[in-house]
């Protein structure tokens, strides 16, 4: 069904859906995010939405909150709007199918289909079969939007890559000495702590451990979980106090030091290896890796090296860049080294999907 094909109550009960969905922003990984109302006589009569891994799901939810106000033949004739296919296999939690085709609904309208191979159309299929009419596509890009990290996942077998740089003007993030805290304010650093609690990992190098000795966690939110940190240190010289070695990290090298790797493992890090053929390590190696972690969104804050070659790898999807009103000059450290080009057509070209104010700083949010 086109999207010219839906009515305006459609529209306003699948944007309401999709605000549901948006409840489970931090807290569904490795799940989607999905929202879901159960609709009859033009009214909703139950809302619902996934607020974590192993929970109902979001159209199990909204039945039962429908069933639990208005009765168990409330649902009977409805329609229930959801902002993902409802699922036809068996996982943490029984098929959604089953539950709608007992609930007795006469419709189902879903923003897009399930890019999950173990669902993959199969839901819509399953209803169909059952009778149930069922629409696909109102408001997909939204839908989509909000688990960008899943789709990227499930299509292409690596997490969706978020690159976040705090800059000057001039597009420096340190001195020549090194000293960056803080090139921001207060307002743009509490806004990176969304990014955080809406990833499923962080990523940094090295480096910026050693200049910064970041926590790498989420402050100041109120989060059911802690991002997964991760390191990476081609030769095993993360210092054992590090702050991320605080309640675990995984920490990726390229170069084995038994004795060097028990010690650590010791501090509470979990040790991987992905060696490179240049010694360094395997960066599109390590996406699928985290991948197969089930890492939906990844938010890399790292400096100039490590940003450079995710860059060059072509593994970063979109870049958050928060941009302070100062100039550093010529000699302070650039955003990341990417090599010398030769010329303009060697460029990185973005596209800018977002531009807002921050308190006193810019984020330009952009896409590769």
């Amino acid at each position: 069904m086109s999207e010219q094909a839906f009515t305006l109550d459609d529209h306003r009960f699948m944007a309401e859906a999709l605000r549901l969905a948006e409840r489970g922003l931090f807290g569904t990984s490795p799940n989607p995010r999905v929202g879901s109302v159960v609709v009859k006589d033009g009214q909703i009569i139950g809302s619902g939405w996934h607020e974590r891994a192993g929970s109902p799901h979001a159209e199990v939810v909204a039945l039962a909150d429908a069933a639990r106000r208005y009765g168990s033949q409330a649902t009977h004739g409805a329609t229930v709007y959801v902002t993902l296919e409802p699922c036809a296999h068996h996982g943490k939690t029984p098929p959604c199918t089953d539950a709608l085709l007992a609930a007795g609904v006469a419709r189902v309208v879903c923003a897009c289909e399930d890019p999950n191979p173990l669902v993959a159309g199969r839901g819509i299929a399953l209803l169909r079969a059952a009778h149930v009419s069922v629409a696909c596509g109102l408001m997909a890009q939204e839908a989509r939007e909000l688990n960008v990290g899943f789709f990227a996942r499930m299509t292409r077998g690596r997490p969706w890559v978020r690159l976040k740089i705090a800059a000057s003007l001039d597009g420096r993030t340190a001195l020549a000495n090194g000293a960056s805290q803080w090139i921001t304010k207060e307002a743009a650093r509490r806004d990176v702590h969304r990014w955080r609690a809406r990833s499923c990992a962080i990523l940094t190098g090295i480096g910026t451990v050693r200049a910064d000795n970041p926590r790498l966690t989420v402050r100041g939110l109120d989060t059911p979980r802690q991002p997964l940190r991760i390191v990476c240190d081609s030769r095993l010289s993360l210092p054992l106090d590090a702050a991320v070695l605080e309640n675990g990290c995984l920490l990726v090298h390229a170069q084995a030091d038994p004795a060097r790797m028990a010690t650590l493992a010791a501090r509470g890090a979990e040790l991987l290896a992905l060696p490179a053929a240049d010694g360094r390590i395997d960066l599109p190696a390590l996406m699928q890796e985290l991948a197969r972690r089930q890492i939906n969104e990844l938010l890399v804050e790292a400096g100039a090296t490590l940003a450079g070659a995710l860059l060059r790898a072509r593994l970063v999807d979109e870049l958050l860049l928060y941009q302070a009103p100062l100039l550093l000059g010529d000699h302070a450290r650039g955003m990341a080294d990417i090599g010398i080009l030769e010329s303009l057509s060697e460029a990185l070209r973005l596209r800018i999907v977002e531009r807002r104010w921050v308190g006193d700083d810019q984020l330009i949010r952009a896409r590769l």
